[in-house]
Parts: C-alpha cells; structure tokens; sequence
C-alpha cells in the first residue's frame, strides 16, 4: 500500500492559537493530504468533537485522515486509518482492520529499527520511526537515532515515515537513507503561514533527492 502523502502532518492544537481546524486547512491547502489527528490528551467528548471539525477539514481537501490509537474514533469520523502505539502486535493491527476495514492504512510507532521488524511482521502499512534528529516533542525516547537507523531498518520491507527534528534542512538525508515520507507537527502546527511551511518542506522533500536515493 502506497502512502497518501509523503508528508504526514501531526496535529497539536497547543502548537498556535489559532483554532487547529485552521491549521489542518492551512496544511492541506499548502498541498499536505495526510494528517494524523493525535491530541490524545483531551477527554474523549471533546476530543471527538474536534476529530470531527479536523476531519470536516480533510474531507473538503481530498485529503486521508489517521487517527492516533483509537480504531474506534477513526471509524466514527470516517478516517482512512489509525496509528497504533509502539510495540502494537498482530493482535493489535487485525483489530484496528477489523474495525476499519481491510483497506485501512495501519502505523505503528517504532523507535529502533528491532521495532521496525517487528511492526512489519505484525502487518502494519507503514512505521514512523523516532526520534531521528534531537527534539523537544519527543524527550522520552533516548539520543536522536540518526538517518543511518532508517537505512538499518529499511530492509525490513515497511515504508518508513522518519519523525523528530525533521526539517528543510534533514529531510534529504532521511530520504537518502530510505525514508518513504517524514512525518512533522511543530513545523507546521506553530507556524505562522501553515500553507507556506508545508509547500517549503514538500518542496524540499521533492527536490533534493539524488537520483540513486532508494525508492
């Protein structure tokens, strides 16, 4: 299964004040078509109620919603996939689908390349692997990785979405490393112009890549 986008946009509402419906539009008419709705911390009335105002938002564009670890929230706002947490199992991902339909586009969090394995032989559609380069987002997970653990992982035949310090200046070497797409929330949540910080990081994914670049 190709992926939707090789941006996946990750929301934060505390990114800006602007209302994050705003933002998810601002990403997705800078050419952004994937957005993964997280915002795990609100109580789930509420959280509901904004998946639905963010999913109105991705619907208008064309665009494919996932959502963070609830197969039944995805359903409910009629998203095209979930993304379970790190070191979900087969068990896990034949529930999501389940729930979803075989057609969902199944992640799992990763964040060593064993992890990587693992989430590919429990039959996830993709992994986001984090965190690359250093960032504040993810202090929990150890020293940043670096792109040579997505060359290490990409063996392992799932598309890899690199996460964490990602930005214009690393995207190429996440993608001259294997990287099928990159995966951004403060880059394009506290931005001022969310159009134009997603049309500088697309254009960056797209234009510095080395025609040898594994694929």
């Amino acid at each position: 299964m190709s992926l939707p986008s090789p941006l996946l946009a990750v929301t934060d509402r505390h990114g800006h004040p602007r209302p994050l419906p705003e933002t998810v539009r601002g990403v997705l008419a800078g050419g952004g078509r994937w957005i993964w709705f997280r915002d795990k911390d609100l109580p789930g009335g509420e959280r509901h109620a904004l998946g639905v105002a963010v999913a109105g938002e991705v619907r208008a564009a064309g665009g494919v919603l996932t959502v963070g670890a609830d197969p039944d929230l995805a359903k409910s706002l009629g998203a095209g996939g979930v993304h379970l947490p790190g070191r979900s199992g087969a068990e896990a991902v034949a529930h999501a689908r389940a729930v979803l339909g075989a057609g969902a586009l199944v992640g799992i969090s990763a964040h060593t390349p064993g992890d990587v394995a693992a989430a590919a032989a429990a039959g996830a559609d993709y992994v986001t692997l984090s965190p690359i380069f250093a960032t504040a987002s993810k202090p929990g997970y150890g020293p940043a990785l670096g792109p040579g653990a997505i060359a290490a992982a990409w063996e392992f035949g799932v598309p890899i979405v690199a996460l964490g310090g990602i930005g214009e200046g690393t995207l190429a070497a996440c993608r001259e490393a294997g990287a099928a797409g990159f995966a951004v929330m403060g880059g394009v949540m506290r931005s001022a112009d969310p159009v134009a910080g997603t049309r500088r990081l697309l254009g960056a994914w797209h234009h510095r890549v080395p025609e040898n670049a594994p694929l």
